[in-house]
């Protein structure tokens, strides 16, 4: 199977998608040497896609980014390295005090909570900046202004100033370049001061004490959302570990607030404060609050978005504050020696109701096409893909209550990095699905593909050996046989009965789960490889389903490849 695939990749039309940029990266890690004579042209004026494509020779590659995750024995290098890409562009870290930054991390949820924070505030008539990563469809969505993405001239236009500035000045630093985030975090500084927001909601990329947004000196306020195991070779194996670098962002006499933790986590945090001098203080549960001021609907579905919005409402309320009371007192002897509660807070009318228009597409969201109705949740860790799995349990059985005949349920699944996918593939097992599709985060088998998808931090042939290697874990915990694609493959044996397809692309596994469904995929021009005729056969249970119901789980990069596709406006 990986030997057919390969031979597809090696189609000029489709290998062209997946040539490696020839940016090299430094012994440490902390630059890439850009060496390459494909470069698109950086002279401001240059269209969007040029400044993408340039973009783009900044990210690490797959055999490099290897070099840097063995090679981060002086991870403090990354902020001195950082605060020096920084001044080359004519900025400062004193510059940074001035956004009035909201800086959050964590596990999982700190994009909720940054979310519902950043609505709160903007519904209070605050200007404000959001920072965050990944992107689903365009680069520019982790660059947001009033909640929107900044617009393609914009971010175009302070790309080339930015990209300019490093270029002219890169030959007097030995030829160095920031990194692929890196840049975007110095870009997206710069745009925040140039538009000259009121504050700045920042997310912190990975980890916290050594992640590049931690050259911010002075926000005011600090977040911690939920602690789990991730990132595992960067941060470390263990929770108190991964606390230890979550307690990084903590800065002397700045607020900080965490939602409840586990207790050798909280442990860590604590002294993590009481070292720092930063008051660090629990949220309560969002009943508390309901208690106050009625029942409280969020815009975002799941459980596991109510301490996320109880962190928001401390950010949010604590940001207030100090706005609209500058001379407050300053945090007591007794609020820097460890944790306590976090005062109650009675939400404003202003505040409930921006908790229920927050909107943020990828995480627990659900879109209806026709007969097909796709629930898209980003989940990738053990704990978020629980929390998955509790929510489309939920959301599954109320479509199906109202359907008119029988339903079909598929999971469309891939995952990537150090990430224990099996295992995450256990906890699905019991939604009873009844096809399992996999494919890698390639959105479709073409040349042309939107440059704002290209991902060269993983290498194509590492991405379907995990694909297979995913199939091969699903048969295991759910005891079916093999599926696959490709027309004329070599047989592996006597046929099974199957639930599992490997699709080479994005698009390709849309299209077959579908079977001509959906009107936004049945207008695709692209061409799709021929089927297998076994799995042509086998997709007569999905024609002859009154509805279909489609999990999209694993991988952000998957959630966002499936909205460029559902979304034509904002992917051209």
């Amino acid at each position: 199977m990986v030997c057919m695939l390969r031979a597809w990749l090696r189609r000029p039309a489709v290998a062209a998608q997946f040539r490696n940029s020839s940016a090299l990266c430094g012994s440490t890690g902390l630059t890439v040497r850009n060496s390459s004579t494909k470069t698109a042209p950086h002279i401001p004026g240059m269209e969007y896609q040029d400044a993408i494509c340039t973009l783009n020779t900044l990210q690490t590659n797959a055999s490099c980014l290897e070099q840097v995750r063995r090679g981060r024995s002086h991870p403090q290098l990354q902020l001195q390295a950082m605060k020096a890409f920084l001044e080359r562009t004519g900025l400062t870290v004193e510059a940074l005090d001035h956004l009035n930054i909201i800086h959050v991390t964590g596990t999982k949820g700190k994009g909720s909570t940054c979310a519902f924070t950043e609505q709160i505030l903007r519904s209070h008539g605050f200007r404000t900046g959001f920072y965050s990563s990944p992107h689903l469809v365009q680069v520019r969505e982790r660059i947001r202004i009033n909640g929107q993405p900044i617009g393609k001239e914009l971010f175009t236009k302070y790309f080339w100033q930015v990209y300019g500035r490093l270029e002219k000045s890169k030959d007097a630093h030995g030829g160095t370049m920031p990194a692929y985030f890196r840049f975007l975090t110095i870009l997206a500084f710069h745009v925040f001061l140039q538009e000259e927001v009121d504050l700045a909601v920042i997310e912190v990329g990975i980890g916290g004490a050594y992640d590049c947004t931690n050259i911010i000196r002075r926000p005011w306020v600090c977040g911690i959302s939920s602690l789990g195991i991730d990132h595992t070779q960067i941060l470390g194996d263990t929770i108190e570990k991964i606390a230890w670098q979550k307690g990084g962002i903590f800065k002397p006499g700045v607020p900080a607030f965490t939602v409840k933790q586990p207790e050798d986590a909280m442990v860590v945090l604590r002294d993590r404060a009481r070292e720092t001098g930063c008051p660090l203080r629990v949220c309560p549960e969002l009943d508390d609050y309901q208690k106050h001021c009625g029942p409280l609907r969020l815009g975002l579905a799941g459980q596991h978005q109510h301490s996320n919005a109880s962190l928001a409402i401390q950010l949010s309320h604590t940001w207030l504050q100090r706005r609209c009371r500058p001379d407050q007192s300053s945090p007591s002897p007794a609020e820097l020696s460890g944790l306590s509660q976090a005062p109650q807070v009675c939400p404003s009318p202003i505040t409930v109701k921006a908790l229920s228009d927050t909107e943020w597409p990828g995480r627990n969201q659900t879109l209806k096409h026709g007969a097909l109705t796709y629930f898209l949740d980003g989940a990738h860790t053990m704990r978020s893909m629980q929390a998955c799995v509790d929510w489309f349990v939920e959301a599954a059985a109320q479509h199906e209550r109202n359907a008119s005949g029988p339903v079909a349920r598929v999971l469309l699944f891939n995952a990537t990095g150090e990430r224990d996918s099996a295992a995450m593939l256990k906890l699905l097992v019991p939604c009873h699905f009844d096809f399992a599709v996999f494919c890698p985060n390639i959105t479709e088998a073409a040349a042309s593909c939107n440059a704002d998808q290209q991902n060269f931090n993983v290498s194509v042939e590492n991405m379907l050996t995990r694909c297979l290697d995913n199939q091969r874990s699903w048969q295991l915990h759910s005891s079916k046989g093999p599926g696959l694609l490709i027309e004329d493959s070599p047989s592996l044996g006597p046929e099974k009965k199957a639930d599992t397809v490997v699709f080479p692309c994005i698009l390709s596994a849309l299209q077959w789960i579908a079977q001509g469904r959906n009107s936004v995929l049945a207008q695709s021009t692209e061409v799709i490889l021929p089927v297998k005729s076994s799995i042509v056969a086998k997709a007569a249970l999905l024609r002859n389903a009154a509805e279909i119901h489609v999990l999209i789980t694993g991988s952000l990069h998957l959630v966002g490849g499936v909205l460029k596709h559902f979304d034509q406006t904002s992917s051209k």
